[in-house]
């Protein structure tokens, strides 16, 4: 971000005042960041570690909230990083533009450390997503218990052949991934604010503190709108 000199006056005004307003850009920002198996992964790996229980919140909250905040700080300086090298004049290649970005301002390093960054990030979502994925059909039977490993591996490899016979470029990929991610969304943060508000006996007795509950179902109707206003996005993307 420092190398690029990305306009970042710029950049905060069109974060605050955008002269255009996408609605899928928004939704797949969310998405990527918050939903989808994201939002189960680490609950779940807790659940079976057997961290669970009202004194363990302050540990989880204060570790979700470095999480997130880790997260944010990483999509800002890649940003400003990208914007530097587009806003300098910079034609980028339309089927990679991230890895062209990176290779534009650092050269054969950049792509290489492009690749790496990738490949990390790439293989921790493929476990997380199909370890979660998995997690979500242990109520089928205590066969998918028994055969986790197997399982998991299973849903990786059907993955992988679905995403074959997409035959579409990662870019298009990802961004209906986030999208859809930020389509359902709603669906999750809604049962769960139902159970924050509702099912005190599903949580220990645990009371939920109103005002969170408050901020959540604010949260949920602009998910739903935003998710609402970029279905005609998502439908044109292929």
């Amino acid at each position: 971000a420092i190398k690029t000199k990305p306009p970042v006056g710029e950049a905060l005004r069109q974060t605050v005042a955008p002269d255009t307003v996408s609605f899928l850009v928004i939704t797949t920002l969310i998405g990527g960041t918050v939903g989808g198996y994201i939002v189960y992964a680490g609950a779940h790996r807790l659940v079976d570690n057997g961290i669970k229980g009202e004194r363990f919140v302050p540990e989880i909250t204060r570790s979700s909230i470095t999480g997130v905040a880790i997260t944010g700080v990483m999509r800002v300086l890649l940003f400003l990083a990208i914007l530097g090298v587009v806003s300098g004049g910079a034609k980028l290649d339309p089927l990679n533009p991230a890895a062209d970005a990176f290779e534009t301002s650092l050269g054969t390093a950049g792509r290489i450390l492009f690749g790496v960054v990738m490949w990390s990030a790439a293989i921790t979502s493929v476990i997380g997503a199909s370890y979660t994925s998995v997690s979500f059909l242990k109520v089928l039977g205590a066969w998918v218990s028994h055969w986790e490993r197997w399982v998991v591996c299973g849903f990786i490899v059907a993955s992988t052949v679905i995403f074959l016979i997409a035959g579409t470029t990662p870019v298009k990929l990802l961004i209906f991934a986030g999208g859809f991610n930020g389509l359902i969304l709603p669906v999750g943060l809604g049962i769960l604010l139902w159970i924050a508000a509702r099912r005190r006996d599903l949580m220990g007795g645990y009371r939920y503190p109103t005002w969170l509950v408050g901020i959540g179902a604010v949260a949920w109707v602009l998910t739903i709108y935003l998710g609402y206003n970029s279905l005609t996005g998502l439908s044109e993307l292929f």
